[in-house]
């Protein structure tokens, strides 16, 4: 939120020899954080699929903080479980930095279909420890994804 992640970009204005500032996922545009998150086309489409689920569409901000903003305020009146869904922004962009992480350290290679499974696992874990009453086994809750984010 605040631009303080080390991404290649902000490492090279640092003043830290980068050799090679591209986003490792789609090795087009200089990685920094806007791009990394919500702009990259291969990133882009984890995010639409996700709105998919609570019938979003529509433009969204390809700013960290705006973007956040986003997904916090979204309309309860609407059925979206507000709470839910900020928590699923949380794990999805960490689910998205660790596969760049493990990219760019590891060598491992893009895959958008790992980062959503971690993300739908991580989530899932969440709220399993964090709300009273979620009892939902995993293969049940991410079988029906949709109804788990709307009344």
């Amino acid at each position: 939120m605040r631009d303080r992640l080390p991404t290649k970009l902000n490492l090279t204005r640092r003043n830290i020899d980068i050799n090679d500032t591209l986003c490792p996922f789609c090795t087009e545009k200089e990685e920094d954080a806007g791009h990394l998150f919500f702009s990259c086309h291969r990133i882009r489409q984890i995010w639409w699929e996700s709105l998919s689920w609570i019938n979003m569409v529509g433009p969204f901000s390809q700013h960290p903080r705006q973007n956040f903003m986003q997904h916090s305020f979204c309309n309860t009146h609407l059925g979206i479980k507000s709470q839910r869904w900020v928590i699923w922004w949380v794990v999805l962009t960490w689910s998205i930095w660790n596969h760049r992480n493990r990219i760019v350290f590891s060598n491992d290679s893009p895959n958008t279909s790992k980062i959503l499974d971690d993300a739908i696992f991580f989530c899932w874990s969440w709220l399993w420890n964090l709300e009273k009453g979620f009892d939902n086994p995993f293969h049940q809750w991410s079988s029906h994804i949709r109804e788990g984010f709307c009344n």
